[in-house]
């Protein structure tokens, strides 16, 4: 996840391009690690609809993994999928979505993506890392990563800082 200096991954009108970075885009040394290591991704259905096209997944998105993705509804009609990327609506919680997830990841990295989902994760006791690309921008509204109290208690402790352009790059290994 990329969040902004004061802790938003969303502008007030539910914006991201403040947040990106070519240095971090696809094609970068650092995006190309993460695809290689990731073998599923878990995210909200709020992170599924940024797609105006959910056919888009498909060939675009970074991640052409199976997808899990949690929602009370699922969509009517399936989005496209492929021999590679797939996509699972999870019903039944956030412990369904990541134990379907790390199955199909096998030895590699589940990610979980958007606001809730990562607050849930972290909830639940599900995470072993927090990964969090800071951008140098202020948004002083919007959506934050970690606007939840009962995430009070979860304790971390930093593996990694990394420069990737002109971001910093987080990572925590979560302590329960």
């Amino acid at each position: 996840m990329t969040m902004s200096l004061d802790g938003f991954v969303a502008d007030r009108r539910g914006g991201t391009a403040r947040l990106s970075d070519p240095a971090a885009a696809g094609g970068s040394e650092y995006m190309d690690a993460l695809i290689r290591a990731t073998g599923a991704v878990v995210m909200g259905r709020r992170t599924f609809a940024m797609a105006e096209d959910p056919d888009w997944f498909v060939g675009n998105y970074e991640f052409q993994v199976p997808i899990f993705v949690l929602t009370h509804t699922p969509p009517p009609v399936m989005p496209a999928q492929d021999g590679r990327l797939t996509f699972t609506f999870v019903t039944d919680g956030i412990a369904s979505a990541i134990a379907q997830a790390k199955a199909a990841a096998g030895d590699r990295v589940v990610q979980a993506l958007g606001a809730s989902v990562v607050q849930q994760v972290l909830r639940a006791g599900l995470a072993d890392e927090l990964h969090v690309d800071v951008a140098p921008v202020l948004l002083g509204e919007g959506l934050r990563l970690f606007d939840d109290p009962d995430l009070e208690g979860v304790a971390l402790e930093k593996v990694g800082v990394q420069e990737v352009g002109g971001f910093t790059s987080l990572r925590f290994r979560v302590v329960t």
